[in-house]
Formats: structure tokens, sequence, C-alpha cells
């Protein structure tokens, strides 16, 4: 899977130590809305590098994990928008001001002796999904760190999902059946599908919202 330990982690957390599979787009948009006008002495945006830095920190100083992979979107388009020509139509593109950050924050990433990852045709959330099964397979207790509501189908007994942004709460499979109205995490496709998703632009059928999509879904 060509992971990389994190800086001085013990031997034994190779065999079956944590893995952290993280979704970098995600972090990095979230740093750089919450935290504004941060400029260095050139005037080069920087709140972004510093959101993430300051989250990733955080995050390795209180879950202390094996091993780390933080997975990239690419500018280019995915199978999806050859598939769906109106998947993500409507958003804008990435603020300039955020794109010159991505690049620092990737080398960051390296320098921290974790593994970037990044597929032209895919979305991060596609990489992590594989890193997922792949770490499940080697016998790591896997979390995805991500706000994506699309990772609860890959929870399992192994792979568990946390949300830095909730003061670090994690799904399990039971946590997801308490989210989902005691459906669990291989009943979360049929409620997307039945609800649709506005941030990517796919309709889901007319007048259903999560609510009835779960309702439907559990009879």
């Amino acid at each position: 899977m060509n992971l990389k330990m994190t800086k001085k982690t013990p031997k034994e957390h190779l065999q079956g130590g944590k893995l952290f599979l993280v979704d970098g787009h995600s972090l990095c948009y979230r740093a750089f809305y919450a935290i504004p006008n941060l400029t260095n002495s050139r005037g080069e945006p920087t709140n972004a590098i510093y959101g993430f830095v300051t989250m990733m920190r955080k995050l390795m100083e209180d879950q202390k994990p094996g091993l780390v992979a933080v997975c990239f979107d690419r500018r280019e388009p995915t199978f999806r928008h050859e598939q769906y020509k109106e998947y993500k139509a409507h958003r804008k593109p990435m603020p300039e001001e955020l794109v010159s950050q991505i690049e620092p924050i990737k080398e960051f990433c390296r320098l921290s002796n974790w593994a970037v990852f990044e597929k032209a045709g895919y979305e991060a959330d596609d990489v992590i999904g594989t890193l997922a099964l792949r770490g499940k397979k080697e016998g790591h207790p896997v979390f995805i760190i991500t706000a994506d509501k699309d990772a609860f189908q890959l929870v399992d007994e192994q792979i568990k999902i946390l949300q830095p942004h909730k003061e670090n709460r994690v799904y399990d499979i039971e946590k997801v059946r308490e989210r989902f109205g005691g459906l669990g995490p291989e009943k979360v496709t049929d409620i997307l599908a039945l609800m649709g998703d506005a941030s990517d632009n796919i309709p889901g059928v007319p007048g259903i919202g999560e609510k009835t999509a779960i309702k439907l879904v559990q009879e």
C-alpha cells in the first residue's frame, strides 16, 4: 500500500496499528473558510496552510495513529463527469487563493512522513475507499477523516469515520445506525440515492429528503 510511518512511530504500530485516511481537500476547504485574511510577509494567503497544519497536528497528538495517508482531488474531470455531465456543474471553481496553498500543504504532509495520494480521473473519496479496504485486509483499524456523508457506507467492524470538525466524533456501526434511524452502513447508498445530493448536483426523487428516504428504506 506504500504507506509511511508517522515520525517516531513505534515499530509495533506497523502491525495492526491505526491507519488514518484523511480527505485532504475537505480539510483544506474547512481551514480556508474558517480562518480568513491570513497572509505572510509577502502578502500571500496562508490561512488554509495554517488551519490544515493546526488541525492535523492536534489530530496526531490526540489520536496517535501508526500510519497516515492524505488523499487529494485533482483538478481535471473524473469518471463521474463523463457518466453524468451535470455532476458538480453548479459548483464554483476552487478560489485561486486556496489553489496556491494546496502544493505547500502537500509538501507539509510529505515532510511529516505521511503518504500523499491522488489519481487522475478519481476523487479523494475513491482513493480513500480503496485504501480503506486494503488497510482492512492488512489488519489495520481504519479511521477515515472526513465530513462527507458518503463515507458512512464504508463503516464496518474495522473501518470507522472520524469527524474532527465535531470534536473527533467517531462513527462505528452503532453510531451510523443512530444517525440513520436504525439502518446500517449497507443501507446508506439506498438513502442517498433516494434523496440525491444537492452539493454534487445529483437529483434525487422529487419531494424526498433524508427523513422520508430513511422511512422508505426502513419499510
